[in-house]
């Protein structure tokens, strides 16, 4: 459990100084997206203790978490037209 919690930190921190250094490009945001996705998943996982029970009850945080992510990739991606 301790080695879960120092990946998050450690994915949080990156997810921070990406953001305090102004490294935002498109590469960094998909890595961000990415590295959010599986904080998601190990929070679910470990901390909300769904890692012992069936697994359609593990696939609804890991749907809604998809579905969020990607909605934030395509509304990142898209082109504005005015």
């Amino acid at each position: 459990m301790r080695n879960i919690w120092l990946i998050l930190v450690f994915l949080t921190l990156f997810a921070f100084l990406v953001g305090w250094l102004k490294l935002v490009n498109s590469l960094f945001v998909s890595i961000l997206l990415v590295t959010t996705f599986i904080k998601g998943q190990l929070v679910s996982e470990y901390f909300m203790g769904l890692r012992n029970v069936t697994l359609r009850y593990r696939i609804i945080p890991t749907i809604w978490l998809f579905i969020v992510l990607t909605s934030i990739f395509i509304a990142y991606y898209s082109p504005i037209s005015n």
